[in-house]
């Protein structure tokens, strides 16, 4: 278990990636109480929940663009 995030590890997917809406709604459901922990912890350490989660939305948009601009450039 990781104790500085309280998160021990994330599911494994039983949905295949061709089975599109369901893998995503499969990563949804495993990814949110992940999610919702880690913004309580951003709060308890004084952070605004709203602002924390726009920083999340942001970095989650630089992981996407990261990962297009590595399967173009390959």
């Amino acid at each position: 278990m990781n104790k500085t995030t309280g998160i021990e590890s994330v599911p494994t997917p039983t949905r295949s990636p061709g089975e599109f809406l369901a893998y995503e709604t499969e990563c949804r459901s495993a990814l949110e109480p992940l999610l919702t922990g880690l913004l309580d912890m951003a709060v308890s350490a004084g952070w605004n929940r709203r602002t924390a989660a726009s920083t999340l939305m942001f970095l989650a948009a630089q992981q996407v663009s990261a990962a297009s601009e590595a399967s173009t450039a390959g």
